[in-house]
């Protein structure tokens, strides 16, 4: 029998031979059926979808953690699909970005039963601060000090327009 057929293959040099064989004549491996080993995922979703724990996918979704744009909370995603825990992405909300730009800040949301080893992976790679809630925007903070940064401007802008005004009146 030729030795390119047969349902038996080395699994170092990827030669088939037929099932007299036991070991590879060429570099003296054994041989193993060919065809009947694991197969490769048929897509990305596919393989991102084996790497995903059960214990992890009970419950409602919640945010575990926030990106400044759409890369950084693929990293984030990421990070926790490396560790079995599935998530997904969703605009965060009062951001006026439309959907098809990457820009504008995303939260990263796992499934209840992911909640606790998503955040301590989160932790451990210095993605979240241990206070609890999720670092804020970078330059923003809380809701609070942008606005207080806001009325600041519009104070200072209003001054600038009154001081024009008195100049060229």
């Amino acid at each position: 029998m030729n030795s390119s057929e047969g349902p038996l293959a080395c699994p170092r040099c990827a030669t088939k031979y037929p099932l007299d064989e036991r070991f590879c004549p060429e570099c003296g491996m054994p041989l193993t059926y060919a065809g009947h080993g694991e197969r490769k995922p048929i897509t990305d979703r596919h393989e991102r979808a084996r790497k995903i724990k059960p214990q992890y996918t009970e419950g409602a979704l919640v945010r575990v953690a926030g990106g400044r744009n759409q890369a950084e909370a693929e990293m984030i995603q990421g990070m926790l699909l490396e560790e079995g825990i599935p998530s997904m992405l969703r605009r965060t909300r009062g951001f006026d970005v439309p959907d098809f730009l990457a820009a504008g800040p995303r939260d990263v949301m796992v499934p209840a039963a992911g909640y606790e080893p998503a955040r301590q992976v989160l932790l451990d790679a210095e993605m979240v601060s241990n206070g609890g809630e999720p670092e804020g925007l970078p330059g923003i903070g809380s809701p609070a000090r942008l606005l207080t940064w806001v009325l600041i401007a519009v104070a200072g802008a209003a001054v600038l327009v009154w001081a024009l005004y008195q100049i060229s009146g």
